[in-house]
């Protein structure tokens, strides 16, 4: 198990057949792609060596040696999954706005942050990537139910959908080298993932 303990095992990076990111899978997941012959090519600096049974014919215990990062075959891939707008979530929301509260411009705790919409959902606004920004609880309290420019508080930066990539990095806490490597070079040069910590 490359001296890792079952339950501290990272989590592998699958892409499509072009080498677009796609997901992270379990190691169990990664044993049933590699036993099906579902892995198309493999990439990493990071192997695996994952001990299974012991067959009654031949006596041998089986082995697989998964890759950090593996392409998954064809079909095994659901059909536009890398064109979908992730998730909304406040801990990918708050990563993305690397913790800094889109009206005063402080870095908090996650504890101290809220999501706040940039057109209020009481006027209309949605609840999605492009309505939504990091605040403190006080900014968020101070401007209300009101859009920035009715509360006077103008926006420091501005909401964008992260692509597929970047989510991927927000989503994780504990990425190997080779895999935020990999990440990163897909990742678009406007991203806040860029800026220094």
């Amino acid at each position: 198990m490359d001296g890792h303990a079952a339950g501290n095992w990272p989590w592998i990076l699958t892409l499509d057949m072009h080498g677009l990111p796609h997901r992270w899978i379990s190691w169990q997941a990664a044993c049933h792609y590699y036993a099906r012959d579902m892995v198309a090519w493999s990439i990493g600096d990071r192997h695996f060596l994952i001990r299974g049974g012991v067959s009654r014919a031949t006596g041998l215990r089986s082995e697989i040696t998964a890759n950090s990062i593996i392409a998954i075959k064809g079909r095994a891939l659901r059909p536009g999954a890398l064109q979908q707008v992730p998730h909304l979530d406040n801990r990918e929301l708050f990563h993305r706005d690397r913790q800094v509260c889109a009206y005063c411009g402080n870095r908090f705790g996650a504890a101290a942050l809220t999501r706040d919409h940039v057109h209020p959902v009481s006027q209309g606004g949605r609840d999605i990537w492009m309505n939504v920004v990091t605040a403190c609880r006080p900014c968020n309290q101070k401007k209300s139910g009101r859009t920035p420019e009715q509360a006077r508080m103008p926006l420091l930066y501005a909401p964008y959908v992260p692509n597929k990539a970047e989510y991927l990095i927000l989503c994780n806490r504990n990425i190997l080298a080779d895999q935020m490597d990999f990440l990163t070079r897909h990742v678009p040069r406007q991203s806040r993932l860029h800026l220094p910590g």
